[in-house]
């Protein structure tokens, strides 16, 4: 048997991080095109992407809340097996024959299909993102484990291991489908290190919340009744935590930070809405090219999170890294809308300067001003807002792009440059 007791629990939540990335950046270079093979366009692209946080933003909170209650690994287990079922309905979808169901002509928008298979790559997302409080559970792990003198270098390592997913899941994506079976063995390759992820969680990770501080909260017809777990009540139903939703914004400065949360996954998802589908129409990149651009920024961003990062926080605080790195990635994204490839590259490069300084910083601060008692509510809330800003910058980003091409990349720039302005307000917390 493993004894887990014994095993950095960094680790472990690293390497669960690192795989359960590597499996979702497997489908990013050829999912915009499995979209238009299907018939869609930026439009339907945005919507599919939309689908994930959307219902993510119903389990996120509810998924963080429970991490609070029941544990971390209890709910990255849950979290884990519904990517898993995700991945089989993934595959199923490419399986399928594309029979047309009916054509939908909008004046604005143009002509697109809708298939069969692309229904059950809907719902596939639909399920992975209801169950998708994973990111938000994994950061209050690292919270759990970190203390304030290591708390900012363990989130940039966080970080370190989504880019290092991000670099070969791009990579084997160009590898794979390239092959005789397409986009099948990539989605197969996702689907098997979802389940890697899983064992990954039962026999590595051990939980973070010592039991004496899980907080139970026996309520008549829970599920635990099905399970056979129902306790007696021992405690007042109107216990603290049946409040910690409306907890989370008395918290001092933190309704401040969940609004920068807000602007900075908008921001980004109006440019990952739009990117994919300029990339593939105006560059006219290929599935390799765009996954060699995905492996290209992630690695940068590698290097940035990790030794530039460490060096970048004995010079300067968090929250001057946050200012600074906000105004490079406004920059960034200015660049983006020109078609030249060295313009493109140069924002790639400060696109990973900008956020590799910028976000392990801003999850930093953002966790101090959670606490203990309320971490995992404050990043399930924080997942939320995040998801809400996702759903809009997604879609908008596709109608954008479809009406206005290369120029809504200066919408995200816009935004970002808000959150540069904002930002100087951190230093005075």
């Amino acid at each position: 048997m493993i004894n887990t007791k014994k095993r950095n629990p960094l680790f472990a939540i690293l390497l669960v991080n690192f795989t359960g990335t590597l499996g979702f950046s497997i489908v990013l270079p050829f999912l915009v095109f499995l979209v238009m093979n299907f018939g869609g366009d930026a439009v339907i692209y945005s919507i599919l992407a939309a689908t994930y946080p959307a219902f993510q933003l119903i389990g996120s909170p509810i998924l963080g809340r429970w991490s609070d209650i029941y544990g971390r690994k209890k709910v990255l287990l849950l979290s884990n097996v519904g990517t898993a079922i995700g991945w089989i309905l993934f595959v199923i979808a490419l399986l399928l024959p594309i029979d047309r169901i009916f054509n939908i002509n909008l004046e604005y928008f143009g002509t697109f299909v809708v298939a069969v298979p692309l229904l059950f790559i809907f719902l596939a997302r639909a399920i992975d993102g209801v169950t998708g409080g994973n990111i938000s559970v994994a950061n209050a792990y690292l919270s759990d484990i970190s203390t304030d003198k290591n708390r900012s270098n363990n989130f940039g390592k966080m970080a370190i291991s989504s880019n290092l997913g991000f670099i070969l899941g791009p990579a084997l994506a160009g590898i794979l489908g390239g092959t005789f079976y397409g986009a099948l063995l990539p989605v197969l390759a996702a689907l098997l290190l979802s389940i890697v992820t899983l064992i990954v969680i039962g026999f590595l990770l051990r939980e973070s919340i010592p039991k004496s501080n899980q907080i139970v909260i026996p309520e008549k017809g829970t599920i635990r009744k099905v399970f056979a777990q129902e306790c007696k009540d021992c405690y007042p139903q109107d216990s603290a935590v049946k409040s910690k939703f409306g907890d989370v914004f008395k918290l001092e400065h933190i309704s401040f930070l969940l609004v920068l949360y807000f602007l900075i996954f908008l921001g980004f998802n109006v440019y990952y809405a739009s990117f994919p589908t300029h990339a593939a129409n105006v560059l006219h990149w290929s599935v390799t090219q765009l996954g060699i651009f995905y492996a290209v920024l992630s690695g940068i961003m590698v290097f940035i999170q990790g030794p530039v990062l460490r060096k970048a926080l004995i010079k300067f605080s968090e929250e001057k890294l946050v200012i600074f790195g906000s105004l490079i990635l406004g920059v960034n994204f200015v660049l983006f809308f020109s078609e030249s490839i060295i313009s493109v590259y140069i924002a790639v490069v400060l696109f990973a300067i900008g956020n590799g300084l910028m976000w392990p910083s801003f999850m930093s601060i953002l966790s101090k001003r959670a606490g203990t008692d309320l971490q995992g509510a404050v990043q399930g809330v924080a997942g939320s807002i995040g998801g809400i800003a996702s759903i809009i910058g997604l879609i908008a980003g596709g109608v954008l792009y479809n009406l206005t091409g290369g120029a809504t990349f200066l919408v995200s720039a816009v935004i970002i440059f808000s959150v540069f302005i904002m930002s100087f307000r951190l230093s005075k917390m």
